[in-house]
């Protein structure tokens, strides 16, 4: 299958260079492996999961207790859309809502002891996979990979800092 592919002819937005083209390509087609590595190792441990349901619960055990309201802003999504995601993975035994002991209207979410578990052994599959990979490349394939990460994320980082209107980044 041919995934769309613009090229640096192809109008003003998408007019690059094509060393730029070729890494935005090549960023591109990392990003759908990561994907699809992530989807592999959920699916190999807990197959009735969503990849939007392991992100929830992925940022959760980053920074629990959360409030419903602040993981929706860091997943990027309407309160609603967590409120209905929480149900799902409470029903799942995978997180708990417990009392916020400053206000009686707001409750925090958190993992069980079960969601905690899954994280770990969707992360540790996900390790597994990408370790696999990671081994077959050369020495200088690997310091050229982890150069280049850490410039993007670096670049990410520093064009998208933490804020309410850029969730997820």
């Amino acid at each position: 299958m041919q995934w769309f592919s613009p090229g640096p002819q192809c109008g003003s937005f998408w007019t690059v260079e094509p060393d730029t083209h070729e890494v935005v390509e090549a960023v591109l087609a990392a990003s759908r492996l990561f994907v699809g590595l992530s989807a592999h190792a959920l699916a190999e441990v807990d197959d009735s999961l969503t990849l939007r349901q392991l992100r929830t619960l992925v940022v959760l055990a980053d920074r629990q207790p959360m409030k419903q309201a602040d993981l929706a802003a860091d997943l990027g999504v309407n309160p609603s859309t967590v409120l209905r995601m929480a149900d799902r993975l409470a029903a799942a035994g995978l997180l708990e809502r417990q009392p916020n002991p400053d206000s009686r209207r707001e409750q925090f979410l958190v993992l069980t002891p079960a969601g905690a578990d899954l994280v770990r052994r969707v992360m540790e599959e996900r390790y597994r996979e990408i370790a696999g990979l990671v081994v077959r490349l050369t020495p200088d394939d690997r310091a050229g990979l982890v150069a280049g990460l850490r410039a993007l994320t670096e670049v990410v980082q520093q064009t998208y800092p933490v804020l309410p209107e850029r969730p997820g980044l």
